[in-house]
């Protein structure tokens, strides 16, 4: 299949998904009273108790299927995270596009929402969900080109390993608070140096990564 082909398929999968997503957060909300303007702080167990493993379950599902259509997309492992990383960023920057059309929310990049449950709660403003996907749009298409061409990244351990810390650096900042949000109150001072330098260190890896090439015929399967 031609790059320019697979490309917007998958664009056109994780944009629908996401239309799907975000209206069945707005029927959610609206069958439970719940306004966006007020996730925080948290519901109690009363409303969410009974739901939570749902809820989880359907973002377990939603990760199945991102991964699932990158898997579907690529020819080597590479490859595959690569169109997995496509995916998941169109589908989040998406889904809050969407959101805005059918509610009118978020109505600035510095609102706060509630970004997953897994194994705790993640909060941040929704411009900081927002700076990943843009980096995971960006860089996963490039690998992508990358291996399309005949020029895969050269992955190696170290470069996983700077990627993988500044990953959980991202997602500390996401749940620093969360001790404090399941106590029920609201979130505090974002901790954007953190994020910050999580991303640098993640979008280091990449981008070394994507300046040095494996040489031809010894891309992973």
């Amino acid at each position: 299949m031609r790059f320019r082909t697979l490309t917007v398929s998958v664009v056109i999968f994780a944009v629908a998904m996401a239309y799907v997503e975000s209206a069945s957060v707005v029927y959610l909300q609206r069958a439970l009273s719940i306004s966006p303007d007020r996730l925080f702080p948290l519901r109690g167990p009363d409303v969410v108790g009974s739901l939570a493993a749902i809820e989880v379950g359907r973002e377990l599902a939603t990760l199945v299927m991102l991964v699932s259509i990158g898997c579907l997309a690529g020819r080597s492992w590479v490859d595959r995270l690569a169109w997995t990383a496509v995916a998941f960023g169109v589908w989040d920057i998406s889904y809050y596009g969407w959101l805005w059309v059918f509610i009118g929310w978020p109505h600035s990049p510095g609102t706060w929402d509630v970004l997953f449950l897994i194994p705790v709660p993640w909060a941040g403003p929704v411009w900081a969900p927002a700076v990943v996907s843009l980096a995971l749009v960006g860089f996963g298409l490039a690998a992508a080109y990358s291996n399309h061409v005949g020029r895969p990244a050269r992955v190696g351990v170290g470069r996983i390993a700077v990627a993988l810390a500044g990953g959980l650096l991202v997602v500390l900042s996401f749940t620093l608070d969360a001790p404090a949000l399941m106590d029920g109150h609201t979130p505090g001072w974002y901790p954007w140096p953190v994020f910050v330098a999580g991303m640098t260190l993640a979008g280091w890896a990449a981008w070394t990564a994507l300046r040095a090439v494996e040489p031809e015929g010894r891309e992973g399967t």
